[in-house]
């Protein structure tokens, strides 16, 4: 086993924060997402979340945040006082980058008037919005508290309220969809004229409600034809996919998934968060919070459930299921500089999948068919 060796450059360093409850469970999501029965317990959680982070600052020694990402369950539940004080709180904590990217999750059927405005006020200056469809059958399938009209209005409310970088967030493969309805979507989406949106299929997965009752999906054909066309379109639209299911128009990639893609590091506070940190002994650490709100409102000392380092012969997989899903993958010699591994421990993989036209040449980045084949790709380091 090769040891590593700490890492050349230091990682970006973001921050998570998680919010776990929303109105109601939908029943494709595999979230820590928990309904909420009775009223918000808003200063408990601010308190939670700014002692669970009080715990964690020795990780990362004085280093500044690049981003901030708040998801859930539904963020934008919380009021903006709560956000007022968070950030109060974290920046009295923590150092923040000039142009530190802060991105809030919002769902459209929890927004009045006015909202958008004051997380503005509060230092959020990115807001990814949960639309998943703009089709009233699709969203009544999919489980959504919002309608097609409170979509449109949402987004418009988001771009009045000063809001110039945002991300629509659309699910394709519905139940009952066809290409023509998920090109309806992408069509109704760019009327907003949006910098980003997240376009991924549905999937299956488990302890959902779709799991145990799965709807009727579109078969495969049928889901490559959608995928095909809705990519064809949002080429003509001027986007860029640079990530497996993330497109952007130029310079507008969403900085927070891209410090994961590129094995960044991240703090995370909240029910179930996961973090991942570089140590200063070239140890890399993942670790996550308690899961349950409950659990986590009324744990004392450490949040923190479980932690385990990634070993050295694991690094190689972990580094690159993650630089594999850019597009454009990264330079080789971001590697060394994110696992302290030499490049050479996994030349033999890298030289048989060029060989066999998985790999570019020059570059830890797959080619079209590797992209494909992605998860066989990455079973070659295993």
């Amino acid at each position: 086993m090769t040891t590593p060796i700490p890492a050349a450059v230091t990682p970006p360093l973001s921050l998570y924060i998680h919010v776990p409850w929303c109105v109601r469970k939908c029943p494709y999501c595999d979230f820590n997402s928990h309904a909420i029965q009775n009223e918000l317990p808003e200063t408990a959680y601010l308190n939670a979340l700014l002692e669970d982070l009080d715990q964690d600052l020795a990780l990362t020694s004085g280093r500044s945040v690049e981003t901030v990402f708040i998801g859930g369950g539904t963020p934008s539940l919380m009021s903006s006082d709560f956000y007022q004080k968070l950030f109060k709180g974290l920046r009295e904590r923590m150092i923040f980058a000039e142009d530190a990217e802060i991105t809030l999750e919002a769902n459209p059927g929890t927004l009045e008037e006015g909202r958008f405005e004051a997380f503005h006020d509060a230092g959020i200056n990115r807001l990814s919005i949960g639309v998943q469809s703009f089709n009233p059958a699709h969203l009544k399938a999919l489980g959504r508290i919002h309608d097609s009209t409170e979509a449109h209005r949402a987004i418009e409310a988001a771009k009045k309220a000063g809001f110039d970088n945002f991300n629509l967030d659309l699910m394709h493969g519905l139940p009952g969809q066809t290409p023509g309805e998920a090109l309806d979507d992408l069509r109704s989406a760019m009327s907003h004229e949006p910098p980003h949106v997240s376009w991924y299929q549905l999937t299956l997965e488990p302890n959902t409600e779709f799991y145990s009752r799965p709807p009727d999906l579109p078969d495969d054909d049928l889901l490559w034809e959608i995928a095909q066309q809705g990519g064809d379109y949002l080429h003509q639209q001027g986007f860029h996919d640079y990530e497996v299911s993330a497109w952007s128009r130029e310079g507008k990639a969403s900085r927070h998934n891209l410090n994961y893609w590129t094995f960044g590091d991240y703090m995370a506070i909240g029910a179930g968060g996961h973090g991942k940190i570089s140590l200063s002994d070239g140890a890399i650490m993942r670790y996550w919070k308690t899961r349950q709100p409950d659990a986590y409102l009324n744990r004392i000392g450490s949040r923190t459930a479980g932690s385990e380092q990634i070993e050295a012969d694991e690094l190689p997989l972990e580094f690159l299921m993650n630089a594999l899903r850019l597009r454009k993958g990264v330079d080789e010699s971001l590697f060394f500089e994110r696992t302290g591994l030499p490049l050479t421990s996994v030349a033999v993989q890298l030289q048989r999948l060029r060989e066999d036209k998985l790999l570019v040449s020059d570059r830890l980045q797959a080619t079209r068919l590797g992209q494909r084949y992605l998860n066989s790709l990455l079973e070659r380091f295993l």
